[in-house]
């Protein structure tokens, strides 16, 4: 267990000076997700000496932990205890923070079957644009006006306010779990996963890489057995999904833009320039490619997706709806007034 520091108070002091002098924050924790979003010009407030975890009660499959905390050792005191972060988020470097694994809110593998972050997220502290540290949720889940604060953080990349401190529900590891590589094209990968999906299969993740589905079965013994002799196909390594989660599989090395395409279930084919990697089942598709942003947001809106670059300094977010924005305005206004928090990083004028 690497040290344990709670610096909330030095942290307080830093948000109330720069809400006095009027300078905005650049919030990061390691700086892993820094290819996401806007670039943000202010002054750097680094979350990584406030660290340590707080209270873990396996019994309860309650963690509290500090922002800081690197998420290597929250999931290690996890693995120890036979538990795990059911929604596997993506580290992207070796320092990733627990506060940065929830401003960004980005899920592994097993998202469609498990969830997101948000829906782990019991309870937040938070120092808001008021120069104020707050706890939203853990037994009271409604704050700020009806909004759940603590899952509204979730994918808030810094807008809303420093969070200090996370509490999130944790889930046993299965007690199985094998890994299979059925080699068949796209199409019929993508005809055979909506056909799954409405079987009890154990699926816990499913991917195609262009050659074969690759599929991971989680449960118990009998099941996860069952159904792989229903299933076929060869046994895999099951280091594949984290490669695929950290984007070290082999596609990813290619030195076009990487995006993201978020889109509904069951959506078919994508015809776009580039080549893809079909993840989550088929809700999330990654892309290599140099063609035009807008054409790649145009293609992907058209099936009722939205796409993200993860290329650095790319703006990574389309615009949103006039009245999706009202919301985030108003959200902005009422928890940082000044904008003082990772101003733009988002969306440029928010």
């Amino acid at each position: 267990m690497s040290m344990n520091r709670d610096i909330s108070q030095a942290l307080l002091e830093q948000v109330n000076q720069a809400l006095n002098q009027g300078t905005p924050l650049r919030i990061q924790g390691s700086n892993s997700k820094a290819m996401l979003g806007n670039p943000v010009a202010g002054e750097v407030l680094d979350t990584r000496s406030h660290r340590g975890i707080v209270s873990y009660d396996p019994t309860e499959l309650v963690l509290t932990a500090r922002a800081g905390t690197p998420l290597r050792d929250i999931e290690a005191a996890l693995h120890e205890a036979g538990q795990m972060l059911p929604c596997e988020p993506p580290h992207l470097g070796p320092e990733a923070t627990l506060g940065g694994m929830v401003a960004a809110g980005l899920s592994g593998p097993r998202r469609p079957w498990a969830g997101s972050v948000r829906d782990y997220v019991l309870g937040t502290r938070v120092i808001t644009g008021h120069g104020k540290l707050l706890r939203f949720g853990g037994e009271v889940m409604k704050n700020v006006a009806g909004y759940d604060v603590s899952r509204l953080m979730a994918g808030s990349f810094g807008c809303l306010g420093l969070l200090t401190e996370v509490s999130l529900k944790v889930l046993p590891r299965p007690r199985e779990c094998l890994s299979l590589r059925l080699p068949m094209g796209c199409h019929q990968a993508l005809e055979a996963l909506a056909e799954w999906g409405q079987q009890p299969l154990p699926i816990s993740a499913a991917c195609h890489d262009g050659d074969a589905l690759y599929l991971r079965l989680e449960g118990g013994e009998g099941s996860v057995q069952s159904a792989r002799q229903r299933l076929g196909g060869d046994t895999l390594d099951s280091g594949f999904w984290s490669d695929l989660r950290e984007q070290r599989l082999a596609f990813f090395n290619d030195p076009a833009p990487l995006w993201r395409l978020s889109l509904p279930n069951a959506t078919g084919e994508l015809h776009l320039p580039g080549r893809q990697l079909i993840d989550w089942g088929g809700a999330q598709r990654w892309l290599k490619s140099s063609a035009p942003a807008q054409a790649i947001r145009d293609h992907v809106a058209k099936v009722g997706g939205h796409a993200t670059c993860y290329a650095p300094g790319a703006a990574s977010s389309a615009p949103l709806p006039a009245a999706l924005m009202r919301y985030h305005r108003a959200l902005k206004q009422q928890l940082d007034p000044q904008a003082v928090f990772n101003p733009g990083r988002l969306y440029p004028d928010l």
